[in-house]
């Protein structure tokens, strides 16, 4: 993207936007027990940079919705909840520091990097393991997941997935990147 350039959708976008996250809450009222997406919209619309947010989290493969609400803040709580790892994310490394230090095959890019100029969070361990609760999500890809300073420290990431009835969080160098592992994101608003 250049620099500069605005981050926000024309108004064809948004409305497509809207009525696919519509379209997903409505469907899956299990995520989001209690919440109205009538209230969740309005939020949406008095703020167009988290808007595009979702659609760069919608435009690669994560369909994000509507995971539970903030009671403190009131701000919503989208996660990408597609069934398996976002297809427009895969193949990256963990990191900026994994990805350069590879000296051959390098990847494209790396989870942080992308989350960060899509203007979301990497779902930490926790909120993989609450995301679960939802459904069964990545039950033949991976998710990187927000790594603790000390594990990355020493040259590792996080990454889970769901097999056998259970959700596990393992462990591989910065630099590993595979066809069946992205990241799942988080986006408060």
């Amino acid at each position: 993207m250049a620099m500069g350039t605005k981050k926000e959708l024309s108004p064809e976008q948004c409305e497509e936007l809207f009525r696919t996250l519509k379209g997903r809450f409505d469907k899956n009222m299990n995520r989001h027990k209690g919440l109205e997406w009538a209230k969740v919209q309005a939020k949406l619309e008095a703020n167009t940079e988290k808007l595009w947010s979702l659609n760069e989290m919608e435009r690669t493969g994560g369909e994000p919705d509507v995971v539970g609400q903030d009671k403190r803040t009131g701000e919503y709580i989208f996660y990408d909840c597609s069934a398996e790892s976002p297809k427009g994310r895969r193949s990256v490394c963990y990191d900026h520091e994994g990805q350069e230090s590879r000296k051959e095959n390098r990847p494209e890019n790396n989870a942080i990097d992308m989350a960060a100029a899509m203007g979301i969070e990497l779902l930490t361990e926790e909120q993989y393991l609450e995301m679960q609760k939802l459904g069964n999500f990545d039950t033949k890809t991976s998710s990187w997941v927000k790594t603790p300073s000390e594990i990355r420290k020493l040259g590792g990431a996080l990454f889970a997935d769901f097999r056998y009835g259970n959700v596990f969080v393992y462990h591989n160098s910065a630099p590993s990147y595979y066809a069946a592992r992205a990241f799942r994101g988080s986006l408060r608003v």
